[in-house]
């Protein structure tokens, strides 16, 4: 491993020695941020770099430095950062009065637009966040079903107080929750029907996200839905990240109704907005003019901004017309990855479905996990650091998020950077692969 230590030491000093601007804001900002930001994921050694403008599909940073980004917010900038659509609804938004307190056209018409794009969507409701809505959809499954046992797999990420990296998280909300391995089918059944008449709800991403950017396998998938309809526990599918795979999200891929469906990320045009929704049975208990409903509150769930925004993003601009495009164009690129990788012998694979990608250190697709070794871990900071003196705007842990102003000069500039990496570093990689395991 000091081989790879040496090289990313080298790298390392070359990006301070190139960003001394965001160096120097990273240090001033850590008088009143711990660590000098909010949000731990955007944290790299040496520091971050400091971004001061977004045009389209690229970010420019207090350097002067242009870099395509294929952070994409984490699959939130789906939209990219200056769609002219987007700025335009968000000043209606403003210009018809920033916080009304009452119920507006655009949440009504944005609660339209999904509940006609996702299968198991008859109604919805608004909040502020993936984990919000997270957290509501397994609320309601406990309401629901009076049973108070969920199910989740190991290493998902719904929320920043319900993940489970490498387990369970100690900053984790008080849920019960057991784990189970991703895509492995009969585990996950046979902890379903152990839990039985006490299990409230299965959640699961239909792609596992910071565990890899891993597919679900369809068997998997339908195994749960039977599973949990059989033992009277509910399926919720965080599609927050996914409901951008094609026109209908992975439900609608794989053909599986999920019982609950939480939205988020990309759906306000890139602005803050969560979402659950289900059937008109189960989301009827929210309707306040109903005897004896649920209280759901917040005060921005319908937010001008975020509604306005949404409804041009979802009813204007990513039609499921344009979703299916975009799918078949990012999956070609993907695709494309793994076959340079393979003609190549570069032990390299372009992990997930479509915008949603990991580069992986490995020949194989990765299924679960368990098969994402120790090398490949050690290998991400090398590729991060070498990516960024590329140019090229990447996750830490190695995702890649297309968005939609991107053209095919930005992912052949991606896969330039790619296979010039894997060159250079081939003996580099292969025995860290072969020491590290």
């Amino acid at each position: 491993m000091e081989a790879l230590n040496q090289v990313l030491r080298e790298l390392r000093a070359r990006y301070v020695e190139l960003n001394p601007n965001s160096h120097a804001a990273d240090r001033a900002a850590e008088n009143h941020l711990p660590g000098g930001n909010t949000r731990t994921v955007l944290h790299y050694d040496p520091f971050p770099l400091t971004m001061q403008a977004g045009v389209g599909a690229e970010l420019i940073d207090l350097d002067g430095h242009r870099y395509v980004d294929f952070v994409g917010e984490y699959s939130a900038g789906l939209f990219g950062h200056s769609d002219p659509q987007i700025k335009a609804a968000v000043d209606r938004g403003l210009e018809s009065g920033i916080v009304m307190g009452a119920p507006t056209d655009y949440e009504r018409q944005l609660a339209g637009v999904i509940c006609q794009r996702f299968p198991a969507v008859d109604q919805v409701r608004f909040c502020n966040s993936g984990t919000e809505a997270n957290v509501w959809a397994l609320t309601t499954a406990r309401m629901l079903t009076g049973r108070t046992k969920f199910i989740a797999f190991h290493d998902a990420y719904h929320g920043g107080f319900l993940k489970f990296p490498g387990g369970h998280c100690k900053l984790n909300l008080p849920f019960d929750f057991q784990l189970a391995e991703y895509n492995d089918t009969e585990a996950a059944e046979a902890l379903i029907r152990s839990v039985g008449d006490q299990l409230a709800a299965v959640i699961v991403e239909p792609i596992l996200g910071a565990g890899g950017n891993i597919p679900g396998d369809p068997e998997f998938l339908h195994t749960l839905r039977q599973a949990t309809r059989e033992t009277g526990g509910l399926l919720i599918f965080d599609e927050v990240k996914t409901a951008r795979i094609g026109p209908a999200g992975m439900q609608g891929l794989v053909g599986v109704k999920p019982d609950l469906t939480t939205l988020g990320k990309f759906l306000g045009g890139g602005l803050p907005i969560g979402a659950f929704g289900g059937s008109q049975e189960v989301m009827q208990h929210f309707n306040p003019k109903h005897e004896n409903s649920w209280n759901h509150a917040g005060t921005f769930n319908n937010d001008v901004c975020s509604m306005s925004a949404g409804c041009v993003a979802m009813g204007e601009i990513f039609t499921p017309e344009r979703a299916q495009e975009f799918l078949d164009w990012s999956e070609g690129f993907r695709v494309s990855l793994n076959q340079a990788f393979s003609e190549r012998a570069l032990p390299m694979r372009a992990n997930g479905l479509g915008s949603i990608i990991a580069i992986h250190f490995s020949r194989a697709p990765t299924r679960r996990t368990s098969d994402i070794t120790a090398g490949c871990r050690a290998l991400r900071p090398l590729l991060h650091m070498e990516l960024l003196l590329d140019g090229i705007l990447v996750c830490g842990r190695g995702d890649f998020f297309l968005s939609l102003p991107m053209n095919d000069s930005h992912l052949e500039r991606a896969k330039d950077a790619l296979l010039r990496f894997g060159e250079n570093h081939r003996d580099l990689i292969e025995h860290t692969l072969e020491a590290a395991g």
